[in-house]
């Protein structure tokens, strides 16, 4: 039951903080009488209407699970009022809903792990990684191992690092998520980590993403601007709302045709901004969900025929990149201690790369355009 609530580390340099706040308080920590220690606290408010608890706290906390609340409620760690409550019960206006756990608030602790990196530069300085898909950036949520970071402190640990030097991030000055592929710098020093931050935060920076989209563009290129904030229907996925609206944080995407492959089509994103889940969630504001992203549907048949033979096509597209068809194919920075302009390029990663070919095959055995 301890690794139920989790809370993301503090991040303050720009890049982290385009993203939202964690949306819930957490508590003080303080030992109550039975010996539980407070992580989070919740008042419902006037309005309320009453509703299952379990989900309830499912739509307060980001990365939990229904089923992980109903535990942590068998167990006797869901409070309110300062009692303990079962999943079932009904949450009414002015509950102050409490988890209570056996431990006190996970202080995050990054342990060296021998974690393959693709590193394809690196100086006295920074380093640019090539992250695979399916590798955590940063831990959180129930990834406290085998992440990206955790590799990276496994790589620089027998390196001379800045004394103060914040092991929690670990240099990084802008994330990818965990399905997506390609380039991410890291900072070895703190002038670089600065310099970096600032030059994410003033928008400087170059970054090229390759994305298989559903649906045909009647354009070669096109422009999205709309703010990006957490869906109030599900606090787990991001929304679009509109640019001159007060919710979410201004995000601007530019995106060009590379190649069009019927019911799918290859395009090129550029991000002026870098706001969670920004490519996923423009893009699907405009019709043109990512390939097999799960989380916004894309692992739905959302284009093309009724046809049995079509329908298991694309389920062995699915099989063959299991995973949201996005790649941070290019990134491209000013060096913090030369001054260099510096660009790199990650090939196409082997599972997208064989998703194309099959849909390059698919089309030129069948006139579909």
């Amino acid at each position: 039951m301890s690794e139920l609530f989790k809370t993301p580390p503090d991040a303050s340099d720009p890049e982290f903080m385009e993203e939202d706040d964690f949306p819930v308080a957490a508590g003080d920590g303080e030992v109550s009488e039975d010996g539980l220690y407070e992580h989070f606290r919740f008042t419902a408010d006037a309005g309320q209407h009453q509703e299952r608890i379990d989900k309830w706290i499912v739509d307060r906390i980001v990365g939990t699970s229904r089923s992980r609340v109903q535990k942590a409620a068998d167990a006797g760690y869901i409070y309110v009022n300062g009692k303990a409550e079962k999943s079932s019960y009904k949450v009414k206006p002015g509950d102050v809903v409490t988890i209570m756990m056996d431990r006190p608030r996970h202080e995050l602790e990054i342990l060296p792990e021998d974690i393959p990196l693709d590193i394809v530069y690196e100086d006295d300085s920074l380093l640019v990684v090539n992250k695979p898909a399916g590798l955590v950036v940063h831990p959180g949520f129930g990834n406290f191992h085998g992440t990206l970071v955790n590799g990276l402190a496994y790589h620089l640990k027998d390196q001379p690092l800045e004394e103060g030097w914040d092991q929690a991030r670990m240099g990084l000055v802008h994330r990818i998520d965990k399905d997506t592929s390609g380039l991410l710098v890291v900072a070895k020093t703190e002038k670089a980590r600065s310099d970096l931050s600032m030059q994410f935060f003033k928008k400087t920076t170059r970054r090229k993403y390759l994305a298989l989209v559903w649906g045909h563009f009647d354009e070669d290129s096109g422009r999205i601007e709309g703010n990006i904030g957490r869906d109030p229907k599900d606090r787990i996925l991001m929304t679009v709302f509109p640019p001159e609206s007060d919710q979410g944080k201004p995000a601007v995407t530019h995106w060009r045709v590379v190649e069009r492959l019927g019911y799918v089509t290859l395009v090129e994103c550029v991000l002026e901004t870098g706001r969670t889940h920004q490519i996923r969630v423009h893009m699907k504001s405009i019709g043109h969900t990512l390939f097999n992203d799960s989380h916004y549907g894309g692992d739905q048949i959302l284009k093309g025929t009724t046809f049995p033979k079509y329908k298991q096509f694309v389920q062995n597209c699915f099989t063959l990149c299991p995973r949201q068809a996005l790649h941070a194919r290019t990134l491209g920075f000013r060096h913090p201690e030369t001054g260099e302009e510096l660009d790199f390029e990650s090939p196409v990663p082997s599972d997208l790369q064989a998703l194309i070919e099959k849909w390059r095959d698919y089309i030129s055995n069948r006139n579909i355009e």
